[in-house]
């Protein structure tokens, strides 16, 4: 009875993961096709120059500057044949997260609570958008609530979940540059926490340790792919001078280079003349970092630290009014990304997805039909409803805190900022960088929500229970009374 009643749970819980799935990839759905961005193509095109190499030792002068293991990932999902896969793969990632996350904060009523975010969240958020886009975004958000999970809820985890949340981690920190970053920053916070809580310091670093494990394999592992194709270690390869690009255009930096030019070697000086106020000119531009020469290249990513450090040296107040600004205008814009037809995209399908253009350009994105506006100004009131809820909760719900929704609250509080702070200053304010993020609100206020609802709930039930028990104990007693009567 016992092992037919288990087997009816877990098929429960099963099909609602795979539910959520299908739900949660509905932007996809929509527009006809997995929604791309020129990088998406660079993603789809650089992973089988990777697998020659580790497969067949068949190696190149490039293999591209974005995460190469993400690329070499989602290679045996799509093999030039199809993205579907990889939003597949997206979709059943974030379910599952989403699930053992509900599971970790909710004791009762699980499925309620799984479904209720899933379909909120899908419908009034970008969540859904960022699963169903080819681009590694939606792992950033991934990584971070499984660092949740395994630092506050490790023990609620079976063997085969905690090796699941490990890769889906690992993962997430391989994927991009930022990621590495956010999360780096994420585990001293949450070491803190755990002390607050009450714990000791060893407990805490106990909790920590799986985290520093997955972050020294991701390093580990990323840095040794490098070295074996291109014998540097470094953690991520050919990679744009981003930095560079950014204190350049900010002005910081083009006042040092005007400055030191003249008594410098700096192969930044000879491109002086071509920099602007905007970072993608700088690094895309006609005469920009991309067309320069491979050994202009390097010499540009050599010189990037010292002109950066040079700049903020010399310049430190005027580059702290700067990055906040940056801070504050990437905070503020979170709309859903415009995913529009460009150019770039159609001429890469010939070497990324052969013959598949027409499927693409059947696409609502490639016509240009997806209503983004819309759906941007939805999440918009979303956020806004979402930061009154929370702000009713640090109000008036004081006493249904616990220390894994406290935990949660500086998981989402901290990536927010931190992301913010960044995407912001490392390259051009978009909306996309932060929309990666910014649906963790809704989802602490949902939370939130139902934390106050299922108390409610308990508080009704248990009313009920002691009046039904009450009025029970009444009527014994009164039948007692007449058995007495009836005896004397």
């Amino acid at each position: 009875m016992n092992t037919s009643g288990g087997l009816r749970r877990l098929a429960a819980h099963v099909g609602a993961i795979l539910f959520a799935t299908v739900v949660l990839a509905w932007p996809a759905f929509y527009n006809r096709y997995p929604l791309l961005y020129p990088d998406s193509m660079s993603y789809i095109g650089d992973g089988s120059n990777v697998a020659q190499a580790l497969f067949h030792r068949e190696f190149t002068d490039y293999y591209g500057f974005r995460s190469l293991i993400y690329s070499l990932g989602i290679l045996p999902l799509h093999w030039h044949a199809t993205p579907w896969p990889i939003v597949a793969v997206n979709a059943l990632l974030t379910s599952f997260v989403l699930w053992l996350l509900v599971r970790s904060l909710f004791s009762k009523r699980i499925l309620f609570h799984f479904l209720a975010i899933v379909l909120v969240l899908s419908l009034f958020t970008g969540l859904g958008w960022l699963v169903g886009w080819i681009m590694p975004d939606i792992l950033g958000p991934l990584l971070y609530l499984s660092v949740f999970v395994m630092v506050f809820a490790g023990e609620s985890l079976g063997r085969i979940e905690r090796v699941a949340v490990a890769l889906i981690a690992w993962w997430g920190i391989v994927s991009h540059t930022s990621h590495l970053l956010l999360v780096l920053g994420l585990c001293p916070v949450l070491a803190v926490v755990l002390v607050l809580q009450g714990r000791s310091l060893r407990q805490s670093l106990r909790a920590m340790k799986p985290v520093a494990v997955i972050l020294l394999a991701a390093v580990s592992a990323q840095v040794a792919l490098n070295v074996y194709l291109d014998n540097e270690p470094y953690f991520y390869g050919n990679h744009p001078p981003y930095l560079l690009a950014r204190v350049i255009a900010d002005g910081p930096g083009r006042w040092y280079l005007q400055k030191h030019c003249r008594n410098s070697a700096l192969t930044s000086c000879d491109e002086l003349k071509n920099t602007s106020d905007n970072t993608d000119e700088f690094l895309w531009g006609e005469q920009g970092w991309v067309n320069a020469s491979p050994e202009e290249q390097q010499e540009l990513r050599h010189e990037e630290m010292s002109v950066v450090l040079g700049a903020l040296r010399e310049y430190p107040r005027e580059e702290l009014r700067i990055c906040a600004a940056h801070f504050w205008r990437q905070l503020m814009n979170f709309g859903v990304y415009s995913y529009d037809a460009n150019a770039w995209i159609l001429e890469s399908f010939d070497a990324a997805l052969p013959g598949k253009a027409p499927a693409y350009l059947c696409s609502r994105q490639a016509q240009g039909r997806l209503n983004e506006e819309f759906f941007s100004s939805v999440q918009n009131w979303a956020v806004i409803v979402s930061l009154v809820v929370i702000g009713l909760w640090a109000i008036l719900g004081r006493r249904l805190w616990s220390h894994r929704l406290a935990g949660l609250t500086v998981v989402v509080i901290y990536v927010v900022l931190v992301n913010a702070v960044t995407t912001g200053n490392v390259s051009n304010v978009e909306d996309r960088y932060q929309a990666r993020v910014i649906w963790l609100v809704p989802l602490l206020a949902l939370v939130f929500l139902l934390t106050w609802v299922d108390r409610r709930f308990s508080r009704t039930v248990q009313g009920r229970f002691i009046g039904r028990k009450a009025s029970g104990g009444e009527e014994l007693a009164t039948e007692t009374r007449r058995t007495q009567r009836a005896e004397l």
